[in-house]
């Protein structure tokens, strides 16, 4: 199923895992796929494979979630440093498996080692995957704007371009701060911008993890979360109960205000995700609000 299917008829709530380290084993991920299964999302992402185990481990895991598990998959696939050449073998694999759903993005830069040319920008690989297979593709955005964009507007012309270019729907970059969502979308709708955007949450377990992350893709943190962070950073379950509770506020607020969706960033923690998907279940069932 084309995942951007499910958001004409409900709030579409669904899961991010991403494939063990090296030195870890595989079976860790199907434990947690084994638990997450029982929640009952409507899709889980797969990340690109970790530590140079690239495509094929994705690929695997993403098609052993729809034939295993039953429940739709998509296949992260970043194409800074992949060919076309690379991308086109990688777009057979997923047909073979009967993964119809690609989230396309650029990919973080590495200081270790060069970008290949073929593919610039996200919106270039969208382009592509559009005109080699017939896959549901789905786009990153970012509710602060992109941390390499000369500013909010230029992010926002950055990802017209790339919804132009063949994308289907979009998942967030994790935020705290709802308000950014919300004035991230009016800007997103006033520019034309009107496929399905699913809000991307992050449940806080680490103090330094999240501030890492946070970093990296720019999101704030607000006083209110910062001041649980510094609380509770020395009490790992408090951390885990907090950061539980402020996700769960932020779904309530989102899903009452009419999102598209959340996905939800689980970092392979079922414990998390199942106290989550508890707690906001029955607000997933409700008819969609319209602010």
């Amino acid at each position: 199923m084309r995942t951007s299917e499910l958001f004409h008829r409900k709030t579409v709530f669904s899961f991010e895992i991403f494939p063990p380290k090296k030195t870890a084993s595989v079976a860790t991920v199907y434990h947690t796929l084994s638990e997450l299964r029982g929640l009952s999302p409507d899709f889980i992402s797969v990340t690109y494979g970790a530590a140079g185990r690239g495509s094929n481990l994705t690929v695997k895991i993403a098609s052993d979630v729809k034939s295993r598990y039953g429940i739709e998959s998509v296949a992260h696939l970043p194409c800074l440093y992949l060919t076309k050449a690379e991308v086109l073998e990688t777009l057979r694999d997923l047909k073979k498996n009967g993964i119809e759903n690609i989230l396309a993005l650029r990919g973080d830069v590495s200081p270790d080692a060069a970008p290949k040319t073929d593919f610039r920008h996200a919106s270039d690989l969208v382009a592509f995957i559009r005109e080699h297979g017939s896959f549901n593709i789905i786009g990153a955005c970012y509710p602060e704007g992109h941390p390499e964009a000369g500013g909010i507007a230029e992010d926002i012309r950055n990802l017209k371009t790339k919804v132009d270019a063949g994308t289907d729907q979009l998942i967030s970059q994790l935020f705290f701060d709802n308000d950014f969502f919300y004035a991230f979308l009016e800007r997103a709708r006033a520019a034309g911008i009107h496929v399905p955007v699913q809000a991307g949450i992050m449940p806080v377990t680490n103090k330094k993890q999240i501030e890492r992350m946070a970093a990296l893709c720019g999101a704030a943190l607000p006083k209110k979360f910062r001041r649980a962070m510094e609380k509770y950073e020395n009490d790992p379950t408090a951390m885990r109960d907090a950061g539980i509770a402020y996700a769960i506020d932020q779904i309530v607020d989102l899903i009452a205000r009419g999102v598209d969706g959340i996905h939800l960033y689980t970092m392979n923690n079922s414990y998390v995700a199942a106290k989550i998907s508890g707690a906001v279940a029955s607000l997933l069932q409700t008819d969609k609000i319209t602010a």
